[in-house]
């Protein structure tokens, strides 16, 4: 099953790995290469800290090239109306009347104090192709709960 991100998403990804691969990594890689020529290493703790740190970018590395491998760029800029879908920015009415507003986009871009969650949380599958007025049910860890979809809206073109 393909995981979708926007655009911002993907770049974001793509410009960590960049980073990582063209200055970070190499940067560290000559520290340890530095770190290694004062001799002993099993106590040169700047050797054995840039060899961890390398372990950690290797293995970040790996993790964000199988995300790239996967992931299905959607731009939410193309899609319009009242139903909610990928990269919708929904507001929200719960039962005890709080207001709330939430844009739905992809797992690597979730953010919730700033209000974005991922298409596949329970209340992002809720939402996905709903409309406006209509209400949804969803289950938290606190029990279900309804919602009534106020507004949706998508990035402008």
């Amino acid at each position: 099953m393909p995981s979708y991100i926007t655009p911002q998403g993907h770049q974001k990804i793509v410009d960590e790995y960049d980073f990582l691969v063209t200055r970070e990594r190499p940067r560290i890689t000559a520290e340890v290469g530095w770190a290694a020529s004062l001799g002993d290493r099993s106590e040169n703790s700047e050797y054995i800290y840039g060899k961890q740190r390398l372990r950690e970018i290797d293995r970040r590395l790996r993790f964000l090239k199988s995300r790239l491998d996967v992931i299905q760029v959607v731009d939410p800029a193309s899609f319009s109306g009242r139903t909610v879908m990928f990269g919708a920015t929904v507001d929200i009415e719960d039962e005890d009347g709080a207001h709330q507003t939430w844009t739905i986009r992809g797992e690597d871009e979730v953010d919730t104090h700033n209000g974005v969650i991922s298409y596949v949380s329970p209340l992002g599958r809720a939402l996905l192709g709903k409309a406006v007025d209509d209400t949804v049910a969803f289950d938290t860890p606190g029990g279900r709960r309804e919602v009534t979809i106020l507004a949706v809206r998508f990035p402008p073109r």
